[in-house]
């Protein structure tokens, strides 16, 4: 009976990145690569960022990075997780911290990560990007966190660019993609209607809704990563917080 009511919880959990986790946890070996797959491409970078910020060397970081979903796979690490109980950042962030912890042994490293590659990604773009922000001496946990706020904006950016480019604005995207998430100079949206040829009223409606829907989607993300809707807005306040610093 409690089996059948577990089953019954997990299908009818909302299309989240937590019901991609218990899809990860499935018995089915298809469904649960498939499903891995998918929280690879999203989150990849933050988890090879913190990786790299703990001191670890380029190359090992990688088979470290491949090591954590090899192991999470070949395992079923996620088939015992409890979406209710937190914040699947904080999840992913304690999870990786446990595998790093008993992956100390090069010799593991290298039979879990370089023998069973799950995600597919260039590894000097990765060390390009890692490089790029370097200077940054945050201890790895809040670099993880700030990566991983970073890149939940980048995929909304991504789809409010999509959007635009749908209707053929794509630049008037680009003029207002830098005041989406800070203040315009005074003079900035002046010119960017010269630029662009248009009135300054129309930019200033324009930035208004690109803001407005830049949000919306916002929280549309955030709300994939929390396990209730009254999580969203403490969740959403966080991680701007974290960008900030």
């Amino acid at each position: 009976m409690g089996q059948e009511k577990t089953v019954k919880n997990r299908s009818s959990f909302p299309t989240t990145d937590w019901s991609v986790v218990l899809e990860a946890a499935s018995s089915d070996p298809g469904r649960a690569l498939a499903a891995l797959e998918k929280l690879c491409g999203r989150y990849w970078y933050p988890i090879y960022a913190f990786v790299r910020q703990n001191g670890t060397e380029v190359h090992k970081a990688e088979d470290l990075t491949q090591g954590f979903f090899a192991f999470v796979l070949e395992h079923r690490a996620f088939e015992h997780v409890e979406p209710s109980k937190g914040r699947f950042r904080s999840f992913i962030l304690a999870s990786l911290n446990h595998y790093i912890f008993n992956e100390r042994d090069q010799a593991q490293c290298q039979k879990r990560g370089g023998g069973h590659r799950i995600i597919s990604f260039d590894e000097c773009s990765a060390e390009e990007m890692y490089l790029h922000e370097a200077a940054d001496r945050a201890t790895p946990d809040i670099f993880f966190e700030r990566r991983w706020a970073v890149t939940l904006v980048r995929r909304v950016l991504d789809r409010l660019r999509e959007e635009f480019e749908k209707h053929g604005n794509s630049a008037l995207f680009s003029g207002l993609k830098p005041y989406l998430t800070n203040e315009p100079e005074i003079g900035a949206q002046e010119a960017l209607a010269k630029q662009l040829g248009m009135e300054t009223g129309a930019v200033k409606v324009a930035l208004h809704r690109a803001r407005r829907k830049f949000g919306r989607l916002l929280r549309r993300e955030v709300a994939h990563t929390v396990s209730s809707p009254e999580d969203v807005e403490g969740e959403l306040r966080y991680l701007l917080a974290a960008i900030a610093e």
